[in-house]
């Protein structure tokens, strides 16, 4: 039975077809294996008539919705393909993705840096296997949130992604723990390796570690996560495809390509489903992106509060940088400059078709509204969107 089925929320009034998109015990498992699995296969959310026999994909390939028939098609259709239990089939060969793909996984931290940035702390106090870890997502605003935290007297991090529950498993528990920095009695250890959430074996790793781990989770509109994350990898491979051509398998058929990593990493549901498997919804706060730019210290007072700590850091540490567009950190005490993430941190992205946008919009509606039922919190993305 699927863990999904023992969260009892109530369905939103404006949301009644929750109950449809959720009550079947195969809908998270039918997801994960479309997603998740080496397949070519894709979702299609958009405008298609006409469509001649040759034209037509495999059973259960994917799904039309034709704008015509409403959201209430797109969501029903939604419900259809989520059930659908598919044959893995092989990769897409697209060369172009392959390229994409691989430019698309975080830089690997090397061993020296991990242990540079472990080393760098006093010698004082102890090293310890983290209480509470940042599991996500990339593009989120994690940096921002871990540079917020590490502010917190009570709060040690490692500054670089340690990538240990998805990359360096093998390297044990003691490696993974001299890379954390010392702390004293009362301080809690953490890090930050946005990639966990997406990581099939990352949620029974942590909870092998440690299952009293309080997990957090940055969340934000997925497509303009999506765009923020096709965006970092164009500032490094410009000659890469547009956006448009590499989040569809066919265009002209409005066929979505899921498989995507841009694309994937926003269904958010999907991934959270494989840690409610392990860990309580107790034990993870999710973090609203969007929010942790327009009111940093209520998101911070939240997550502080998550932790256990007491609320330290607060309004009087933060400083909107309106060039940046986002918050930035100060010393309160001081007049010194404030401190801004780097000039990877945001980023203009490029112009992108309203037509695709409207497309991934209804591709991610149901499953953000699976998403806010899990969690018992509404991220409001739809009334952002029709602002």
């Amino acid at each position: 039975m699927s863990c999904y089925n023992s969260l009892q929320f109530p369905l939103q009034e404006n949301y009644l077809y929750q109950a449809r998109l959720v009550t079947e015990e195969t809908t998270f498992t039918a997801l994960r294996e479309k997603l998740y699995s080496t397949t070519s296969r894709g979702y299609l959310g958009g405008d298609v008539t006409g469509r001649t026999a040759t034209e037509q994909t495999p059973a259960g390939d994917a799904f039309y919705a034709s704008d015509r028939t409403g959201d209430a098609g797109i969501e029903q259709s939604a419900t259809e393909w989520v059930r659908t239990q598919l044959a893995p089939t092989e990769m897409s060969s697209r060369g172009q993705h392959a390229v994409f793909e691989k430019e698309h996984q975080e830089s690997s931290t090397t061993d020296e840096e991990l242990i540079r940035s472990g080393n760098s702390t006093p010698d004082y106090g102890e090293k310890k296997l983290p209480q509470a870890i940042i599991i996500g997502v990339k593009k989120g605003g994690t940096r921002a949130l871990l540079e917020a935290l590490r502010v917190h007297p009570d709060v040690r991090a490692v500054g670089v992604e340690p990538h240990f529950f998805d990359r360096n498993y093998e390297k044990g528990l003691d490696w993974y723990r001299d890379l954390m920095p010392s702390t004293l009695e009362g301080q809690i250890t953490m890090e930050k390796t946005p990639s966990y959430f997406v990581t099939n074996d990352a949620p029974k790793r942590i909870h092998s570690m440690a299952r009293d781990t309080k997990l957090i989770v940055v969340v934000r509109n997925p497509v303009t996560r999506a765009i923020s994350d096709y965006t970092q990898t164009l500032s490094k491979k410009p000659e890469i495809p547009t956006f448009e051509v590499l989040a569809f398998k066919n265009r002209t058929l409005g066929l979505i390509d899921a498989s995507w990593s841009a694309l994937r990493i926003g269904i958010y549901a999907l991934h959270l489903e494989s840690w409610l498997q392990y860990f309580p919804l107790s034990q993870m706060h999710f973090v609203s992106g969007e929010r942790l730019i327009v009111d940093p210290a209520g998101e911070m007072g939240k997550v502080q509060d998550f932790l256990g700590l007491k609320r330290i850091v607060t309004d009087k540490h933060f400083y909107f940088n309106k060039t940046k567009g986002f918050p930035c950190l100060k010393k309160p005490e001081d007049s010194s400059a404030p401190r801004c993430l780097g000039k990877s941190k945001g980023r203009t992205h490029p112009k992108i078709d309203p037509d695709v946008i409207h497309r991934l919009r209804k591709f991610y509606k149901p499953f953000n509204m699976m998403f806010y039922q899990m969690t018992g919190q509404n991220f409001q993305w739809e009334q952002e969107e029709n602002r």
